[in-house]
């Protein structure tokens, strides 16, 4: 006793084993636990080595982790001293410490028993760190979501990954904000976006960096560009498989759990496979009264047809797919592997196995081969095989069944669902919901779109809020998290104000020679689209159908037509153009002469639009600013509909300052405006002073955002430009628009001259 005395003279540290043997002796409830969970690491490690391991117990004490967390830490001691020193255990300690002070006990022992799962997966004591640091993060922002974390951590960390996880925290916490329901939601893995971000965990390069190359190979092997699209995740622990609908093939996201070259390759041959049904021939099968086995095993025997005939045309195809056909015996009894070795078997006549119902698959696909060009072989042999599985009463499961092998469609683009007989509803709208991409609920309670094809953002109606009416929604790029957020930011139609137009005619006035100029460029512009001219009396080219029927009427004793000749005249202009107008709290900046920056763009605009106007092109006018992802405001100035006169006149001069720049929705909203407008050649000029920017998100993830919007635009053949008034040329105008689609304005005075040049320039191309 005096030993202990003495330890606690001042000025003397006590160690903290010692303080730990004194402070659980006086707590009998613990005491045992204790002292067994000491004798047990202590048998690893040695007891003279416990002292680091001692105080991360006295931190979750001092933070009052309570008896329950005392008890999840020794739990995890005891189960990972084989493999942690007590060193290592300390910090496990300390970061629960950590976690407990910000969420509390209850997340802090959920915390560790998930942590003693999952820390076989983590490389090192950075990794390790890196799970605590995240959990603290989330225990912050969210300390009700830490449990539901830690009940998925078996699917959120994976060996090599814990980069990923802490992305995935940081992703959900910016999703959700501070709406606690969509907090639940995203952490318990019910949320599309979440379900989104886990599939890209430990996999990739996915369907966004392949589809290029995708697209490529498909149109070398079959001769048509492929409508590809990208399907989202179906759920947690749900293998991605492809799908034909239509002309449409519809890849995964992401094949979840398969990354690097094992993605590419598996994207490839799935990509092969779809392609091969549709250039061989898509049969919509009628259901009527087949059931989910007798689909499934047609399935299996049409997937085997098209890739003999693909694998005629194109050996090479073997070595792409052969490697996914691995199943075996020794896979077990169930019957989704036995379908797989069926499916080996189709793909391979040289396997072997002791099953029946794969040598008699083999054997009536191998006398159906006279007749390979005929789909209605595969309902034919899968019939026959059904009946045997039906006679041996295999147990199907049509919910639980996944394709095998991976880089298969799920099959359902071969049916016809139109006429299915009410006797086999019940089971068939089973399987095909399992199939079926699963569809959540939104927070205004109506049902989620299926993707579509349009590459710059869906635009789907909103009720009116208490901010005013909005418009349309589209997604956002997240460069941090590195996916594309749907439905992520709210445009709102911000009614226009009519101003007194009388200043902003002085300022034309004034600027006399400059109108001078632009009208001079208007009598000379001549744009429009090249229309081809046949039967002509002279021209560049021979009209040949017109030189046969010349040839032919001299032979009959016919008197010629002569007017063998094509040639090409722009006979009409085809052009029409969007002017997006930033009108942010930076446009009320001050000028020399007491202008604002906002009163420049405004006569720049209105003399384009006067030129606009004399020409005869389609036009409109949009302004835009910002106030977070929920409030990006347009003004329409001037529709495509109606004539550039007074009314437009007086909203142009009615705009005023004000918020931020959230361009890449502004853009994503004016090519939608765009896409309506029927015009061989189509235009969006930016005008803008300044970089993006909101109050709720990093500049340099909005110039990601925007410069895809633009690339985006580009596939749909919308061409953007942006005239930026950066007079030291170091803004991200390049990096948005490209360098030869930005022009930098170095002098505010010249704006108004810059921009009309610029559109004339454009317009010539």
């Amino acid at each position: 006793m005096s030993d202990l005395v003495d330890l606690d003279t001042p000025g003397v540290a006590t160690p903290a084993i010692t303080r730990l043997v004194r402070l659980m002796a006086a707590r009998e409830a613990l005491a045992a636990v204790f002292a067994d969970a000491r004798r047990r690491v202590a048998a690893y490690h040695g007891e003279a080595e416990l002292e680091p391991w001692a105080k991360g117990v006295l931190a979750l004490v001092d933070v009052n982790a309570g008896a329950g967390g005392l008890l999840a830490f020794w739990r995890a001691s005891v189960e990972l001293s084989p493999r942690l020193t007590p060193a290592e255990l300390g910090e496990t300690a300390l970061g629960a410490a950590a976690l407990c002070r910000e969420a509390g006990s209850s997340a802090t022992v959920a915390a560790l028993a998930a942590f003693t799962q999952i820390e076989p997966r983590l490389a090192g004591a950075g990794e390790r760190a890196i799970w605590w640091r995240a959990l603290t993060a989330l225990g912050r922002a969210a300390p009700d979501c830490v449990e539901r974390v830690a009940g998925q951590a078996h699917r959120l960390v994976l060996p090599g990954h814990a980069a990923d996880f802490e992305g995935f925290i940081e992703a959900g916490l910016k999703a959700a904000g501070r709406d606690r329901a969509r907090q639940h939601a995203f952490f318990a893995l019910e949320d599309r976006l979440a379900l989104g971000l886990l599939a890209r965990i430990g996999a990739g390069p996915g369907f966004d960096e392949l589809e290029a190359g995708l697209k490529m190979v498909l149109t070398a092997l079959w001769g048509a560009t492929p409508n590809l699209q990208p399907l989202p995740p179906a759920g947690p622990d749900t293998p991605g498989r492809a799908n034909i609908a239509g002309p449409a093939i519809r890849l995964p996201d992401v094949f979840p759990g398969v990354a690097g070259e094992a993605s590419r390759r598996l994207y490839l041959a799935a990509a092969a496979h779809a392609g091969a049904h549709l250039f061989f021939g898509n049969p919509r099968f009628p259901i009527r009264k087949f059931k989910p086995v007798q689909m499934v095993l047609a399935n299996l025997v049409e997937d085997a047809r098209i890739e003999l005939l693909a694998m005629r045309l194109y050996p090479g195809l073997r070595r792409l797919w052969v490697p996914y056909h691995v199943a075996s015996p020794e896979d077990g009894p169930t019957t989704g592997a036995l379908l797989a070795r069926v499916a080996r078997g189709l793909f391979d006549p040289s396997y072997s196995d002791p099953d029946a119902l794969v040598g008699k698959a083999q054997a009536l696909f191998a006398a159906s081969l006279e007749r390979i060009e005929d789909p209605l072989i595969s309902l034919d042999v899968g019939t026959r095989l059904a009946n045997d599985v039906g006679q041996r009463r295999i147990r199907f499961d049509g919910r639980g069944h996944v394709v095998e092998p991976a880089y298969r469609d799920d099959g359902l683009g071969l049916w016809d669902f139109g006429d299915i007989d009410p006797d086999v509803v019940a089971e068939i709208k089973m399987m095909v919901d399992a199939a079926r991409i699963e569809r959540h609920e939104t927070e205004d309670g109506t049902a989620d779109e299926e993707p579509t094809p349009e590459p710059a953002g869906r635009v789907r109606p909103k009720a009116a809020g208490e901010k005013g009416v909005v418009i349309a929604t589209y997604p956002e790029w997240d460069a941090g998290a590195g996916v594309e957020r749907p439905d992520w930011t709210s445009v709102r139609a911000a009614l226009p104000v009519e101003g007194d137009t009388r200043p902003l005619q002085r300022a034309l006035d004034r600027a006399a020679p400059v109108r001078a100029r632009i009208a001079r460029l208007v009598r000379a512009a001549k744009v429009g689209r090249a229309a081809r001219l046949k039967r002509q009396a002279e021209g560049h080219d021979l009209d040949i159908d017109a030189a046969i029927e010349a040839a032919i009427a001299r032979h009959a004793g016919e008197m010629p037509d002569m007017r063998v000749f094509r040639s090409t005249a722009l006979l009409q202009r085809d052009l029409a153009v969007l002017v997006l107008v930033d009108v942010s709290q930076s446009t009320r900046e001050k000028l020399t002469d007491g202008s604002s920056v906002l009163d420049v763009e405004k006569l720049a605009v209105a003399m384009l639009g006067e030129a606009l106007e004399g020409l005869g092109d389609d036009f409109a006018l949009l302004a835009f600013a910002s106030a977070g992802r929920d409030d990006v405001r347009v003004t329409c100035v001037k529709g495509f509909d109606e004539p550039y006169g007074a009314p437009a006149m007086s909203r142009l001069a009615g705009l005023t300052s004000g918020l931020s720049t959230r361009l890449g929705a502004a853009l994503r909203h004016a090519g939608a405006e765009m896409s309506r407008v029927r015009s061989f050649r189509k235009l969006i000029l930016v005008l803008t002073d300044g970089e993006p920017s909101d109050i709720d998100v990093a500049a340099q993830d909005l110039v990601q955002d925007a410069r895809r919007v633009v690339l985006q635009l580009r596939s749909q053949g919308i061409d953007t430009f942006g005239v930026t008034l950066d007079p030291g040329e170091v803004g991200s105008g390049p990096a948005i628009f490209g360098k030869t689609n930005a022009m930098p304005v170095r002098r505010l005075e010249d704006l108004p001259m810059r921009l009309s040049e610029l559109y004339f320039r454009l317009a010539r191309r």
